[in-house]
């Protein structure tokens, strides 16, 4: 069962980032690898939270930075930058379900001025929704970009063709 579930989340995720991969609109052999990208790095933080206990901060990070390394190695086989294959890859990992909860906790805090102790409430889960939604997004994009930081060279030349020695 618990390897059913890790198939499910990455095959979801894989649907999803093929969605938002083709509102970028990359190139069709881009495709596969932004699927399977998107599948192993969401897979790997499921069972990062799942299974070993680690909170959603922590387990993105981990994944964006298998997810940056993963699109390093293949945007070198099929020539094609970085970015076109990580960014659509990341984005079911966003956390939408705490930036829902941070944006109703503001709208039901407008709502309750004249209770004080309802607001104070309200307050709190706001700023508790809005860490975690932050949180995550920034360790995304850092996770990301680390290879980008370490293989600076070779990041970079990912398109270009290798030169023939003579």
């Amino acid at each position: 069962m618990i390897a059913v579930d890790i198939l499910f989340d990455g095959v979801f995720a894989a649907v999803a980032a093929i969605g938002f991969g083709a509102i970028s609109d990359p190139p069709v052999r881009a495709f596969p690898y932004i699927a399977l990208l998107a599948a192993v790095g969401h897979a790997l933080r499921f069972c990062l939270m799942s299974y070993a206990g680690i909170d959603i901060a922590t387990a993105s990070l981990c994944a964006a930075v298998v997810i940056g390394f993963g699109s390093l190695w293949l945007g070198r086989g099929i020539r094609c930058p970085m970015t076109v294959l990580y960014i659509p890859a990341l984005l079911p990992m966003v956390p939408g379900i705490y930036a829902y909860k941070t944006v109703f906790a503001l709208i039901m805090f407008l709502q309750s001025l004249n209770d004080p102790g309802q607001g104070l409430e309200y307050m709190q889960q706001f700023f508790l929704n809005a860490t975690v939604s932050f949180s995550v997004i920034i360790l995304l994009a850092a996770g990301a970009t680390l290879p980008i930081f370490i293989f600076n060279r070779r990041a970079f030349s990912l398109t270009r063709r290798r030169r023939s020695r003579e």
